[in-house]
């Protein structure tokens, strides 16, 4: 049985997990944290989460890991089968990780751990988000889907990627760049927040999150 290994705070993680869920995949679950430890980098060369352990090895990279989730279990289909529209999906997903949660995440240290980033790297980012943000008006439909009519893989990356950078910007500007630049997203995170899978993926989500923050608590 394939294992998906990481935790779930990740957006990465639960990007892969809902695709796992949607697909009705069945799948383990196995708790592991970026190191750079020479033991784990040997499963992920690069230290990172998540990773899948399969039959045949282990993979890394979350869109490598949806890549062949489809290619294994094409039925029920998270790409569309025409190949410009197959394509369209996976240009939304690139301009999400590229454009809007890459950038976003250079302020994660400060926003969520506590730490600080300079004013630079501030400025910059703002920038950078703010385009990122602006620019996905014009790939993203919402109809009802971000794609169009069907449930996609850009909809496990867009439900798991949005609301985080929006929290990011919200407490490192004092302005939800989502609700700002791309109003119809509200709506939309809250359908795909409907389905079962989405909802385990959220649950698990913030059981994840309180058992850390009570972990640190712990610790003072």
């Amino acid at each position: 049985m394939l294992k998906l290994c990481g935790f779930a705070v990740s957006n990465y993680y639960n990007k892969v997990k809902l695709s796992l869920l949607e697909k009705g995949i069945p799948f383990e679950e196995e708790l592991a944290y970026p190191s750079q430890k020479d033991e784990f980098r040997k499963d992920s060369p690069m230290g990172k989460v998540p990773f899948l352990r399969t039959e045949r090895g282990v993979l890394t990279e979350s869109q490598v890991l949806t890549e062949y989730l489809e290619d294994m279990y094409p039925e029920p289909a998270l790409y569309p089968k025409d190949p410009f529209e197959r394509a369209r999906c996976r240009e939304l997903i690139e301009h999400i990780e590229l454009h809007i949660e890459l950038p976003a995440r250079r302020l994660y240290y400060e926003v969520f751990f506590g730490g600080s980033v300079s004013d630079e790297t501030r400025k910059e980012v703002e920038q950078q988000l703010e385009k990122g943000v602006r620019s996905l008006t014009h790939l993203a439909r919402f109809d009802p889907f971000i794609g169009g009519k069907e449930f996609t893989h850009a909809d496990c990356a867009a439900f798991v990627h949005l609301p985080l950078v929006s929290m990011t910007t919200k407490k490192a500007f004092g302005r939800d760049f989502i609700d700002e630049f791309l109003p119809e997203a509200r709506a939309y995170l809250k359908r795909v927040g409907e389905r079962p899978h989405a909802q385990k993926v959220n649950a698990d989500r913030k059981a994840a999150s309180d058992a850390y923050a009570a972990a640190k608590a712990a610790k003072k």
